[in-house]
C-alpha cells in the first residue's frame, strides 16, 4: 500500500516506468486519429450488479478494439528510417489489426507473424488493412521468436503488443477519457492479459485520483499475473472464451508498472464471461468479445467487491466469431431456463407427438426441435422416448408447461 500511495502522489518513478505525462503526451499525439469512444452509465447493468456501472465502449473503435491506441502511439514515434523500413509484430488478434490499419494510414509497411491455427477471418482482416501476414509457429511464443528473427534480419522496428512503454501510454488514454466523462468513478476492474491496458489505465487513474481502486481481471484458466504476484507456479492452459487475455506470461515492464498500483487480481470462471457477453448484447445492444466483457464478468463473479460503488467498465473489444456469439446467447437462454429440453417416455402410439405439441402450444411454449428415439434400450419395445426443445418466457413458464404435460399423462424431465 505504501508503494502505491507514494507513486500516486508523484514521487519520481524509475526512468523505465510509465508516467502520467507520457500518457497525456500520447493523448495529444493520437487526438483526431482515434475514436473518442463514449462512456455511459448503464441503469440496467447497475440494477443487475448492485454497483453504479459506467461503460466505456472501446468496441466502437474502427478495428473494434482499444489496441489501436497503443499501436498508433508507437507508430507516431518512429524515426524516419524506421518508418521507411517498416515494423513487425507477432499477434493473432486485435494488436495485429490495429497496427495494420494505422500503418496503412500512415504509410508504414507492416509485417505480422501469426501462429498456425489462427482463424482465417483474422488473417484476412489483417491483410485487408495492407499488412504482410506470415504464418509461422504452433503458438504465439514461436511466432514471436520468428518475428524477432525477421526484425534482426531485415532491420524492422518491433512493436510488442503490450511490453512497450509507448504502447502502454497509448492504452492509458482510455483512463483519461473515462475520468473526464465520469470523474466520480471509484473502482476500475481492468482485464489483464500481457498487462498493457492495465498498465496505462492504472497509471493514469492513480495519478489523477489516488484513492481510486484498480483490480485486475484474469480468466481462471490463465492466472499468469496472479501466479507471479503470489510467487507460485500455476498452469496457464485450457480453453477460455476470453482468449484475448489468455497469456502464459505477463510482460516484464507491465508487471513492474502495475503491481504497486492494483488492489488485487480477480480470477473469473467461464460462465461469468458468457453471461457478461450476453448481457452486453441483450441490455446494451452492443457486441463484446470474451476478453472485452471481462470487467463486467468480474462484477457478476464478485458482487460483494463492487456493490454500492461507482465502477468503470471497459469493453475492450468486440471481435467475436458470430457462431461463438450465437452459441453463447443460446447457452444463456438455457441457464435462464428460457430454452429447455424436455424428455418424455411413453407408449408408442399414433397421435402421441401431436398431443404433446398441443399441450405445449396451448400453454404458450414454442417448440424448437424434436428428437424421437425408438431404439433406446432403456425404453420398452412398445414405448418411445423423445426430447422436445421448448422456448419459454422464463423459469416459471417452463414449470407451468411441465406441470401441464404431467397433468395430461406425459410427465417430462428436463435434460
Amino acid at each position: 500500500m505504501t508503494a502505491r500511495r507514494s507513486y500516486a502522489v508523484g514521487l519520481s518513478p524509475s526512468p523505465t516506468m510509465l508516467t502520467l505525462d507520457d500518457i497525456k503526451a500520447a493523448a495529444r499525439r493520437v487526438e483526431g486519429q482515434i475514436e473518442r469512444t463514449p462512456c455511459r452509465r448503464s441503469r440496467t447493468l447497475s440494477q443487475i450488479t448492485g454497483a453504479e456501472v459506467w461503460v466505456k465502449f472501446e468496441n466502437l473503435q474502427f478495428t473494434a478494439s482499444y489496441k489501436e491506441r497503443g499501436a498508433l502511439n508507437k507508430l507516431l514515434q518512429l524515426t524516419a528510417e524506421e518508418t521507411r523500413r517498416g515494423v513487425i509484430a507477432a499477434s493473432a488478434g486485435n494488436h495485429a489489426q490495429g497496427l495494420a490499419y494505422h500503418g496503412q494510414r500512415l504509410g508504414v509497411p507492416v509485417t505480422i507473424v501469426m501462429p498456425r491455427g489462427t482463424p482465417f477471418v483474422k488473417i484476412q482482416q489483417t491483410r485487408d488493412f495492407g499488412a504482410t501476414v506470415l504464418i509461422d509457429g504452433d503458438n504465439y511464443d514461436a511466432a514471436n521468436e520468428h518475428a524477432l528473427r525477421l526484425r534482426d534480419e531485415q532491420g524492422l522496428a518491433f512493436v510488442h503488443p503490450f511490453d512497450d512503454l509507448a504502447v502502454m501510454a497509448g492504452q492509458g488514454v482510455v483512463a483519461l477519457e473515462m475520468l473526464e466523462d465520469a470523474p466520480d468513478i471509484e473502482v476500475l476492474p481492468v482485464p489483464v492479459g500481457g498487462g498493457g491496458l492495465i498498465s496505462g489505465v492504472a497509471t493514469a487513474a492513480k495519478a489523477l485520483k489516488p484513492d481510486i481502486r484498480v483490480f485486475g481481471v484474469e480468466p481462471a484458466s490463465h492466472p499468469s499475473f496472479t501466479a507471479r504476484m503470489r510467487g507460485v507456479n500455476a498452469p496457464c492452459d485450457g480453453q477460455t472464451i476470453a482468449e484475448g487475455i489468455a497469456v502464459r506470461e505477463v510482460g516484464k515492464l507491465t508487471y513492474q508498472q502495475v503491481r504497486p498500483l492494483i488492489e488485487d487480481v480477480l480470477l473469473v470462471e467461464e460462465p461469468f464471461f458468457e453471461r457478461a457477453i450476453a448481457l452486453y448484447c441483450n441490455v446494451e445492444k452492443t457486441i463484446a468479445e470474451g476478453a472485452g466483457a471481462a470487467s463486467l464478468a468480474a462484477l457478476l463473479a464478485f458482487p460483494e467487491r463492487f456493490r454500492g460503488r461507482k465502477c468503470g467498465l471497459i469493453i475492450t473489444g468486440g471481435n467475436i466469431d458470430p457462431r461463438l456469439l450465437a452459441s453463447v446467447l443460446e447457452r444463456e437462454l438455457v441457464r435462464a431456463q428460457r430454452l429447455v429440453s424436455l424428455r418424455i417416455v411413453s407408449s408408442d402410439r399414433p397421435g402421441l407427438l401431436a398431443t404433446v405439441s398441443r399441450v405445449i402450444g396451448e400453454h404458450g411454449g414454442n417448440i424448437i426441435e424434436v428428437a424421437h428415439n425408438r431404439l433406446t434400450l432403456d425404453v420398452p419395445a412398445k414405448g418411445a422416448e423423445f426430447d422436445v426443445m421448448v422456448e419459454t418466457r422464463d423459469a416459471q413458464h417452463t414449470q407451468e408447461i411441465m406441470d401441464a404435460l404431467r397433468a395430461s399423462g406425459y410427465p417430462p424431465r428436463a435434460v
